[in-house]
């Protein structure tokens, strides 16, 4: 999504094309953007920049971030006031937008680069209600590992104070607190680059330059890491999983056995075998034979992995984003944009092309690439393949000749009739259009759906913002709950949630759902609608990830042995969770810090997982359920006292093994300790 005017652009949109102007109210995915006083190629680089953010600007003062609602990555508050010293981007984005998703990279890249000198902070203005929730923004930042302080802005207030008018936009204002520069749209890492490195420059100089080291935020680790997608294969007894934050695919059998893994965890587009292959955040799938396509979205390529040789290849792709231009060409020779979802269909590989709004199709034949349905204009059009708009496409299935597209943005499904070349929408809203509400066609409402798959005749959907699987009957047009309560949860058994479900596959009877922000895999019973989760036993984040979290060093397990001796009639056991924190550091009460309970018998108390605001924090154990190795997890975030943007997160595991005394002596009371790091 990009240059979705709202608010004040509207109307500065509206008198551009009612002027003759070239500036549409709706642009080409990040191809178009407005720019203040950006600097044309005829007047030079290196002078007319220093021009530019020095002397010859224009004194605006920088609004204060007020009006927000909660941060993330920082202890407190920060103030544009309280950053005097230090040059700021601000970077206006919601986190539904692939389009604020791809200029993440070049965000790293200048903290990086200008790890002294910089300080970005995310303004996330929502477009959806679902994006307004500060924990789903939470999950999405430690999702895309964004280590810098992000507002919540969800009435739009810093949004209409900066006079901002699309996603993305970023904001530069100076060490003096005056903005600088505000640009939108996607490509402008050099830009940025050049910018950044003339104030540095000039109040280096003038010695009101603040050098002084940031630090960043880590994230702790899980088996899986926000799975976005899932491909269930019957004949083969196989379950493919796209472990999208490890940079990985998973395999394991339908019941979960694993099988092997694919990929280093490392964020690569390296080929070769299984341990030494490298993916970027990994979606959707498709299997032809033996061999399984892979969209690996970070790296905008489509790999082909040959499963007999245990090889990870190129398929189609150049690996970035630079010289995307719209038109087919052999496909390892054409440049992508954010490959979401892939579906086989008369023996052409369709591809959701979500960061251009299109559908493109590979022929693996003749290693052909090119797009088949979309403009790459954002918006919900139908007719003709060639002359149809979509907004984010991410989801494909297909039964013969029908292909079933979630079109997210719009929050509509569409259908694709391959044999005659038209595009029409079967149920949903548009653009702003957006809700919870079943019904027929027009009427039906969702909310940014990620997910579809066939069932029978029908269309199953990940209904993603709205935590729900929905029904689609594409004759009748009919939309209908079939799972979930429409709140975020884990809970299994016939009245299940989960939490923004992003993918779909079906065999055997069963339903898979990759539970994204839930990073588990969730199997749902399609006659009795009893829905569990996917134990995968042996399992384990890559060590790359492991060695991260331990500081760089030997990976450091978060799994402690517990051992202990109860009585032969305890009722209970008082367990009591204590965290060493380092110093100059304290838990955050704002953030969600969880503590659950997973018994070796598969039950879990009425509510598995507890609130923590403060430490020591006590609970009850049941001794009849223990009686079998059983595990409390602890997730933390603890955070510096200062005002530095710093919070961290760990995950904590105790397995305990609990012993029954005959002569009835034993512990009535169980201490759980860990010590935590500022992994530096």
């Amino acid at each position: 999504m990009f240059l979705v005017w709202k608010k004040p652009g509207l109307f500065l949109a509206l008198l551009l094309v009612l002027a003759g102007g070239s500036y549409p109210p709706i642009s080409f995915a990040g191809e178009v953007a407005e720019k203040v006083r950006t600097p044309s190629a005829s007047e030079g680089t290196k002078n007319s920049l220093s021009a530019d953010f020095t002397a010859e600007r224009q004194k605006v003062r920088a609004p204060e971030l007020e009006g927000h609602s909660g941060w993330l990555n920082t202890d407190e508050p920060l103030s544009i006031e309280g950053l005097r010293g230090k040059i700021v981007l601000l970077d206006f984005w919601t986190y539904g937008c692939v389009n604020c998703i791809h200029i993440i990279p070049d965000l790293k890249k200048l903290e990086a680069k200008y790890a002294k000198e910089l300080v970005v902070i995310g303004v996330h203005s929502a477009k959806f209600d679902n994006e307004k929730d500060l924990d789903n923004i939470r999950n999405i930042v430690i999702r895309y590992g964004i280590e810098h302080p992000v507002v919540n802005d969800s009435e739009f207030l810093i949004w209409d104070s900066y006079a901002v008018g699309a996603w993305p936009t970023q904001v530069l204002i100076d060490p003096d607190g005056y903005i600088v520069a505000r640009v939108s749209g996607e490509g402008k890492y050099d830009y940025f680059d050049t910018a950044i490195g003339a104030l540095a420059r000039d109040f280096r100089e003038r010695g009101k330059l603040d050098e002084a080291p940031l630090e960043r935020a880590k994230v702790g680790s899980l088996p899986l890491a926000f799975p976005g997608k899932v491909l269930a294969d019957e004949p083969s007894n196989r379950l493919f999983i796209s472990d999208s934050n490890h940079n990985r695919i998973v395999i394991t059998d339908l019941a979960g056995k694993l099988v092997d893994v694919i990929g280093s965890g490392a964020a690569s587009a390296k080929d070769g075998k299984y341990s030494e292959a490298g993916f970027d955040k990994p979606q959707g799938m498709a299997l032809a034979g033996d061999d399984l396509y892979v969209a690996d979205t970070g790296n905008h390529l489509i790999r082909r992995i040959d499963l007999k040789k245990k090889r990870v290849e190129p398929a189609a792709g150049t690996g970035s984003l630079e010289g995307f231009n719209g038109f087919g060409g052999k496909a390892t020779e054409t440049a992508l944009r954010s490959p979401w979802d892939l579906e086989f269909a008369g023996g052409k590989l369709y591809i959701a092309m979500a960061g251009s709004h299109q559908i493109w199709r590979l022929d693996p034949g003749t290693s052909y690439i090119e797009p088949y349905a979309g403009t790459r204009w954002e918006s919900r059009k139908d007719g003709a393949v060639k002359e149809a708009h979509f907004a984010q496409p991410s989801g494909l299935a297909a039964i013969g000749d029908r292909l079933f597209v979630a079109d997210s943005e719009s929050n509509i499904i569409r259908e694709i009739d391959l044999e005659k070349g038209r595009v029409f929408t079967l149920a949903g809203g548009d653009l702003f259009k957006f809700g919870d509400v079943d019904g027929d066609g027009d009427y039906a409402r969702l909310q940014h759906p990620l997910g579809v798959e066939t069932y029978g005749e029908a269309v199953l959907v990940a209904d993603t913002y709205n935590d729900k699987i929905k029904l689609l009957d594409p004759e009748k047009r009919m939309v209908s709950t079939f799972l979930g309560t429409g709140k975020e949860g884990q809970a299994d058994g016939k009245e299940p949630s989960f939490y923004e479900p992003g993918g779909l596959s079906v065999a055997g009877g069963k339903l898979y759902i990759a539970d994204t922000n839930n990073h588990a895999i969730r199997v749902a019973d399609l006659k009795t609608k009893e829905v569990s989760t996917l134990t995968i036993d042996g399992l384990t984040p890559p060590d790359s990830v492991m060695r991260e979290n331990a500081g760089g060093g030997a990976a450091a397990s978060t799994v402690t042995e517990v051992s202990f001796t109860v009585g032969k009639k305890t009722d209970a056991v008082r367990a009591r969770v204590e965290l060493e924190l380092p110093e100059g550091y304290h838990l955050n009460p704002m953030s969600p810090n969880r503590i659950g309970i997973a018994y070796a018998d598969g039950s879990n108390p009425e509510s598995p997982q507890f609130p923590v605001k403060q430490l020591p924090f006590e609970f009850l154990l049941d001794p009849e359920k223990l009686r079998k190795r059983s595990k409390v997890t602890f997730t933390a975030y603890y955070c510096r006292e200062d005002n530095t943007g710093v919070c961290l997160i760990r995950r904590f595991v105790w397995v305990l093994s609990m012993k029954v005394a005959e002569d009835g002596k034993g512990v009535s009371e169980l201490v759980l300790s860990a010590k935590t790091d500022t992994i530096n």
